[in-house]
């Protein structure tokens, strides 16, 4: 069973998810100090400074719900789905312009060519 196990770790496919995700992590907290510390601020700044508030979260309703911590989560979210959007397309185009590049045409098999030259050959 160790063997097993030990076979399907060491697999490419999961030594690469393995890094997707670690890196994934570490790309999350950029995204969302960037968003938190640089983006929110200057975006809500003109709206909490109508409210005269200083921080996002003390936005609330009636005094008990926060939403303005929802309204945080919720530029977060679309911050981010729009960032992955341009990385997605970027992917997409840069494929494209791999496939677009025609690949030269398979040469016929031999019997064809053979065939050519003798009907070539007949027409002479």
């Amino acid at each position: 069973m160790l063997q097993e196990f030990k076979k399907f770790a060491m697999r490419g496919n999961v030594i690469d998810l393995a890094i997707g995700v670690i890196i994934g992590g570490a790309f999350g907290k950029i995204v969302s100090s960037l968003i938190d510390d640089v983006i929110t601020p200057l975006l809500l700044k003109p709206a909490l400074d109508a409210a005269q508030l200083s921080e996002l979260s003390e936005l609330t309703l009636w005094g008990t719900v926060k939403y303005g911590n929802f309204l945080a989560g919720v530029l977060n979210f679309v911050i981010i789905a729009f960032v992955l959007f341009l990385i997605v397309k970027g992917i997409n185009a840069a494929k494209k312009k791999e496939e677009a590049a025609p690949a030269a045409p398979a040469p016929p098999p031999a019997d064809v060519q053979l065939l050519t030259e003798i009907r070539d050959l007949l027409k002479k």
